[in-house]
Parts: structure tokens; sequence; C-alpha cells
């Protein structure tokens, strides 16, 4: 068996590799907990995005949902566990996705600013595979029955702003926000996006001619020194869309112009590079949701499948 005087010799030399050598020395407990974590991520990096404020809220909520462990202590299991009882709950997969990304953000970032030096720990969690959902889009007469609806509506302001989402794709945030200095030269200038990119698209010269009436009916000779074109309309267009009968996806009620811009854009020949810069998608993996509407999408199918082939061999006068 080991002696004493062995062992007193074991632990000096251990002690002196330590300080000779800081790997052998222990690494400290980061105490540090999931709430202190979100708070350094929004002091150097959430602050200064567009919606930073609102994933950090979501963060913390986040945070002590999943009980605020320290962060040497939080584990993998630990957000699997919680994110299959918030998925019996009711809570939408896709929810969960972007609270998995956001927590796993705040792991990278200070991760990249040196404030985190173990792996991240979501990095292999798998999120849950979104089946694409159906966009919904009005055909034209659907398009007339609405317009027709929302000019006999109760908000002229509605009506107006639905056309601009209509011929520009624009969100309604985007469209009824619409300031007087972001029209000129024919063409709407959209800037302060949800993606952060600005964007021009020409409209022509009768909506142009409506919004000048507009303003002047609205501000009549105050009209030089308006700043924005509406006011708020979308319980207006709710009201309008309940009146003709128009059954929408859960979440589309407005967005649903966006997509019919887009739908008929595409199906009238419209080309797919110009409508990710009109819509002003960061990648063109969303813009291709509509790629499908396009009239010569997957023609060659036709042409070139076994059966078409056998036919034209059988048959060579046919082709």
């Amino acid at each position: 068996m080991p002696t004493k005087a062995e062992a007193l010799a074991w632990e000096t030399w251990i002690k002196s590799k330590v300080q000779q050598s800081p790997e052998w020395k222990p690494a400290r407990r980061d105490e540090r907990r999931l709430l202190d974590l979100a708070e350094l991520w929004h002091k150097h990096h959430g602050m200064n995005l567009r919606a930073g404020e609102n994933t950090y809220s979501r963060l913390k909520l986040l945070c002590v949902a999943l009980g605020n462990p320290t962060a040497d202590q939080f584990r993998p299991e630990m957000f699997a566990e919680y994110r299959a009882r918030r998925l019996k709950e009711g809570i939408s997969a896709n929810n969960l996705n972007r609270e998995h990304a956001y927590l796993r953000a705040v792991f990278n970032e200070l991760a990249r600013l040196g404030q985190w030096k173990d792996e991240n720990p979501l990095a292999k969690v798998r999120q849950f595979k979104i089946s694409e959902r159906e966009l919904s889009f009005l055909s034209l007469e659907q398009v007339r029955l609405l317009l027709g609806a929302l000019k006999a509506g109760r908000s002229r302001d509605a009506w107006l702003t639905a056309q601009v989402c209509l011929a520009t794709g624009a969100r309604w945030s985007e469209a009824e926000g619409l300031r007087v200095s972001q029209m000129r030269n024919g063409a709407m200038h959209f800037t302060g996006t949800k993606s952060g990119k600005n964007r021009t698209v020409p409209v022509s010269d009768e909506l142009t001619a409506l919004l000048d009436v507009h303003l002047e009916e609205r501000y009549g000779e105050d009209k030089a020194v308006a700043t924005r074109f509406f006011v708020c309309g979308y319980s207006a267009f709710r009201e309008a869309v309940e009146k003709c009968g128009l059954t929408l996806p859960k979440g589309q009620l407005t967005h649903v112009l966006r997509h019919t811009f887009a739908s008929h854009f595409i199906m009238n020949g419209g080309n797919i590079l110009v409508l990710q810069r009109i819509l002003g998608h960061s990648s063109l993996t969303m813009t291709m949701r509509y790629a499908h509407l396009a009239p010569e999408h997957l023609q060659e199918a036709k042409a070139l499948n076994p059966l078409a082939r056998l036919s034209k061999t059988d048959n060579p006068e046919s082709g």
C-alpha cells in the first residue's frame, strides 16, 4: 500500500504541475444562470437588432420556463424535455423551433464575444421538421369582390391600403404606415422593413392619382405638410373579408394580399429573381414557394417521362 510519504509526495507533485501548467488546474464552475447569459447577449448584441427587445422578452420567459439553471448545468435533454411538455400543452412546433433558435443564438453570439468557452448545449438538438403550409391566395374574382366590399365599407383607408398591398406585394403594416415621402417618381420606397432591406416598387398612374386625391380629401390645404397616407384600417379589412365569406388560413388575414400579389406575378410570367427583390426576401428559398405557379413550371415532366418516351418510340410519326 502507498505510504503517507508517497501520498504527500504525489500531492506536492500535483500542486507543482498546477502552478507550472494552467491546464492542470480544474476548471472553475460557471455559476452564471441562463437569465444572466440572456442579459449579456442583449447588452452586447441584441439591443442593436431591430427585433432585439422582442427577442429579449421571449428569451427571459424561456429561461424562467426552463427553471433558470446555472450555465454549466444546462443540458440538451433539459430543453428537449421542456419542448416535449410544451408541445403536449398545445404550443406549435413553429414557436418551439423559434425558441430553440433564440437560445442557441445566445450561446453562439457569446462564444464569438469570448463570453462562453464551452460547446453550445443546443448545437446538436434538432429542430422539429415543419410541413410546408399552403399559401392561400385570392383569385381575380375574389380580389374584385373584396375590393368592392372595402370600398362600400366604413374605411376608405382600408380600401386603399389593400390596393397598395396588391400592387406592390407590401405587408399590411408597410402599406398602412406608408409615409408621403416614400411615394415619389411613380414608385413606392419601402424602408425599415421586416427584413431590413429597402425596396422600391413602381406603381401605376391610376394608383398614384387615387392616393393624391385621398390626401386632398383628408388634408385639404394642409396636404403639403401631411406625413402619412393612412390611419389604421385593419378591423375594417377583417369585416370586409367576413362579409365576402372568404375563408383564409389562420394567420393569413391581411398577409393573403402579399401572397396574392406574388402568386399572380408568377402566374403571369414574372421572373422569380425579380419577385425576390420586390418582396425583399433575404433568401431565394422563401420566394421559391411560388415557383410552382409559373406557367412553365416542371412542364418538362410531360415530355421527358418514360411513358411519353415510350409513346414516341411506338408511334414515331406522332412525335
